[in-house]
């Protein structure tokens, strides 16, 4: 079985122009916030921001590929120069507008197909976690977002750098414990009771039942919860209320 925990961080995908920002912000403790190339771009970077100090919420870097038309969900084959500049200057963007807005990058998040990626690639997840140390020598430490056991885990471990787990309350996923691919069927979870009772029995370590049937456990510290899925503020508000009821507090995690 997964980690019993008293406590638990709900982060969500923000400043994407897809969701209900506003409505969504009073209910999270950590925002996930675009860096301009999937979606976004420095206007929404400082409103998110904004709106994270107001809410007392974390503010999280999401890095992506440049992919503004595929939402930063393709698969791209980029040369490793190009990436390190590309993070950099996402990752800079909001440090900036976070301090710009009376707070503090908290924590990075990759978004969509480069997260996926970092998962498994040993390679670019060395990578990734070279360019977060150098980020961390210019600023305050944070720490990395992502799934348990990943390459990104490991490879944040041999750098220094602080990493938190995740796990998805509004997503499916497969018996090895990677999300099922958002082309199957039921991949996306929308159904609030549905979400708000995974996300209880993640948090408090019982584990989920794979796209087989399969029980899985995810030792996490915190849930995402996608902003554009339909009927995200409903998703969250159901998540907090059945976390409160389970006797497991919500904070950040930052």
């Amino acid at each position: 079985m997964g980690a019993v925990s008293d406590s638990i961080d709900l982060n969500c995908d923000l400043g994407e122009g897809v969701g209900d920002d506003a409505a969504l912000f009073p209910l999270i403790t950590s925002a996930n916030i675009a860096c301009g190339f999937h979606a976004g771009d420095a206007e929404t970077i400082a409103e998110s921001c904004r709106l994270a100090v107001q809410y007392g919420v974390a503010i999280g870097a999401h890095p992506s590929y440049n992919d503004r038309e595929g939402f930063g969900r393709r698969e791209l084959e980029v040369d490793d120069l190009t990436l390190l500049a590309e993070w950099s200057v996402q990752v800079r963007a909001v440090r900036v507008a976070a301090a710009e807005a009376g707070g503090a990058l908290a924590y990075v998040k990759p978004h969509g197909a480069l997260y996926n990626r970092l998962q498994v690639d040993a390679h670019l997840a060395t990578l990734f976690c070279t360019a977060m140390a150098d980020a961390n020598r210019g600023g305050d430490v944070v720490p990395l977002l992502g799934m348990p056991g990943s390459a990104l885990e490991l490879a944040s471990s041999r750098q220094g750098i602080e990493y938190v787990r995740e796990a998805f309350a509004d997503r499916a996923y497969l018996p090895d414990g990677t999300l099922a691919p958002r082309r199957l069927p039921g991949a996306l979870i929308d159904d609030v009771d549905r979400v708000a009772e995974r996300a209880v029995a993640i948090a408090t370590g019982r584990g989920i039942r794979a796209v087989d049937g399969t029980r899985i456990a995810i030792d996490a510290s915190s849930l995402c919860l996608h902003g554009d899925t339909p009927g995200a503020p409903a998703l969250a508000a159901a998540v907090r209320e059945a976390l409160a009821e389970a006797g497991v507090d919500i904070r950040s995690f930052a």
